[in-house]
């Protein structure tokens, strides 16, 4: 795992120190060693700049940028390739010789080998820039889920990119421009959703894609080497409970023990849910050695997983080690968000998993994680939720689909939250009624379910006007024939990578931790998005074929628990001791300094939250994330 950073100047002025800036930038993502590179073109001058932290093979043959004998190729490689054995071995057999036990060669002889082609071959995490001296070629890749972060920047006679947009800080062509448009995604999302960025002319390579520049020409070309919509679009397989449950096992252990590799300690983050202790269970059975095991835990009961970690870890026998988060800790990481999220992000649970990674830093170098089983077997609570109501409308024939509408939204709230089994806010109702008339479809709703607040009440928060755009390629997923899939293949392309795969990348690699993710291997989604949706979702039970591996290994009154997410009482801490920090970056004053937002419309907001509408202050804080961001870069 490392950093990169690199650009292409057509101007002339960039040299090696531009590029080490941009390198040193990232050193805590590469603190064991940093390399550069600078090229001498006819038309550019290109840089490649590398930071590692040094996981398999610790030795300085693995240095970056690492070159083939004839030089004619080098590259830059934030990652690891888990395959690289057998892909080395077909190698071998073609010819190729290699003189380190590095992934990081294994990529430059497979591009040598196949060429584009040669990304289809690995299995893993990654963002890495090859340049082909020859053709004047720069080749940019990510791994398909997204785990690892590419950024780019094209404008003024420059090409930057990088594993983080404080590489381009540095950079004295870089204009720190927000992007308005990129600025109501991020409010409406609490991340901003690839390929946008904060700012303009800078991006973000998506998923699954690949990019060429034509160095002689400044022509960039992108394509999509893979599509987890191609999977979700296949038939269903016709396969029974005990064959697809021996199937997946054997599918999870391989995921599992590839993330094993390593010439450095290993350890894992334990939640005491069902996806960690899935992969902890896995990776625990038949080894002698304890595996290492964390877990963050919190003094407020309706917010600590710990002590069921605890009973987890207790059963299978690992190695545990639990922190305990104060208000203290918590406060005291809030301040850090924007120098660790270098790009406007509001998703709480970055508070506990920025405190468990530092724990486990003391003892491993490489994390794994659970991350993405809600993804592929509808774990969420959004997923029943959406369902059921597309069950309700079902029902209700089409014709009286509009008088239902009207009784709904005259009905009083009272009998409404006995209706949808809780307290139902104005702008979900809102939402529902739309669905109920076909206004909206069910990926309209899922959308929904992942933004901030309804788009009346966020519309009236900005000053400045913005086109709407088409995300997370809706009319593709809408496509879709199945419901469950419509829902699954919607978080797989937005939520997972914007919120999920970014918030645990920055976590871990501000301290110089790997972290790794065995459940998004793609040869899972690939075959999981195949199963029929009952062996997913059965008959009110999430994670249906998932939870009878996970209770092989663990007695099911250990498991059988309501799903508590990880997250910390933020929304009771800010109507008391942290109110002076909305009261405070949300005030008219700290509002003026960029005017983008209605203070009138923010004040209404905070007054909401005061007044006990806990529905706020996810919103809130998305602009409490903002102000801090905006204070630490670019005032």
């Amino acid at each position: 795992m490392c950093g990169i950073a690199g650009y292409i100047d057509y101007t002339g002025k960039a040299g090696d120190t531009e590029l080490k800036k941009m390198t040193d930038a990232l050193s805590y993502r590469g603190p064991d060693a940093s390399g550069q590179e600078v090229f001498s073109l006819h038309n550019a001058t290109l840089g490649l700049g590398h930071r590692r932290l040094s996981i398999i093979d610790l030795s300085p043959l693995g240095k970056q940028p690492m070159f083939t004998p004839d030089r004619r190729l080098s590259i830059i490689f934030n990652g690891e390739i888990y395959n690289y054995r057998e892909i080395r071995e077909e190698l071998s057999a073609k010819g190729h010789v290699f003189i380190s036990g590095s992934d990081t060669e294994v990529i430059l002889h497979a591009y040598q080998q196949w060429g584009d082609e040669c990304v289809k071959k690995f299995t893993g995490m990654f963002a890495f820039a090859i340049f082909d001296e020859e053709k004047q070629e720069l080749f940019l890749s990510r791994d398909r889920a997204g785990v690892k972060p590419l950024y780019y920047y094209q404008h003024n006679g420059c090409f930057l990119f990088a594993s983080e947009l404080k590489a381009f800080f540095t950079y004295p062509g870089f204009e720190k421009a927000i992007d308005p448009q990129a600025f109501r995604l991020y409010v409406q999302y609490t991340f901003v959703p690839a390929p946008y960025t904060i700012f303009k002319h800078t991006w973000k390579l998506e998923p699954g894609c690949s990019m060429r520049v034509d160095l002689k020409s400044g022509n960039i070309a992108q394509q999509r080497y893979w599509d987890v919509l191609d999977y979700y679009g296949q038939p269903k397989q016709k396969i029974g409970d005990a064959e697809a449950k021996e199937a997946l096992r054997q599918r999870l252990i391989k995921a599992c023990e590839y993330r094993m590799v390593s010439d450095v300690p290993v350890g894992m983050f334990l939640s005491g849910g069902y996806d960690s202790s899935l992969v902890t269970a896995l990776l625990q059975s038949g080894r002698s050695e304890k595996i290492k095991t964390f877990t963050i835990g919190f003094t407020d009961a309706k917010y600590n997983e710990a002590q069921h970690a605890a009973k987890v870890a207790a059963h299978l026998g690992t190695d545990h080690h639990e922190l305990y988060c104060s208000f203290d800790d918590a406060k005291a990481i809030i301040p850090e968000l924007p120098e660790c999220y270098d790009e406007p992000f509001a998703d709480s649970s970055a508070i506990p998993t920025m405190l468990v990674s530092r724990f486990a830093r003391k003892q491993v170098t490489v994390a794994l994680s659970a991350d993405g089983g809600d993804e592929l077997f509808a774990g969420y609570e959004r997923h029943a939720a959406l369902l059921g109501i597309a069950a309700k409308k079902d029902k209700i024939p089409a014709a009286l689909r509009p008088l239902a509408a009207t009784v709904l939204r005259n009905t009083p709230k009272t009998v409404l939250n006995k209706i949808f089994s809780g307290n139902i806010s104005a702008d979900n109702l809102a939402k529902y009624l739309d669905f109920l008339q076909g206004k909206t479809d069910l990926t309209d709703m899922i959308d929904f379910a992942n933004q901030t607040a309804a788009p009346d009440t966020l519309a009236g928060l900005f000053t400045q006007a913005a086109s709407p755009v088409e995300l997370f390629r809706k009319n593709e997923i809408r496509k879709l024939p199945g419901r469950l899939d419509q829902l699954l293949a919607f978080d797989y392309l937005s939520y997972l990578p914007g919120d999920i795969l970014t918030k645990v990348d920055r976590a871990t690699m501000h301290i110089s931790l790997e972290g790794r993710e065995p459940l998004l291997d793609h040869s899972l989604i690939e075959w999981i998005a195949t199963l029929p949706d009952e062996m997913k979702y059965r008959n009110g039970v999430s994670k249906y074929l998932l939870r009878q591996i996970v209770h092989d290994y663990l007695p099911r009154e250990i498991m059988e628990r309501p799903k508590m997410g990880f997250s910390i009482p933020l929304v009771n801490w800010f109507r008391s001791d942290l109110r002076p920090l909305f009261d405070e970056y949300l005030s008219e004053k700290s509002l003026a300094a960029h005017g983008l937002l209605d203070h009138k419309q923010v004040a209404k907001l905070l007054h909401e939250y005061y007044s006990g509408d806990n529905y706020r202050f996810t919103l809130l804080w998305t602009l409490l994330m903002f102000q801090l961001w905006y204070k630490k870069w670019m005032q």
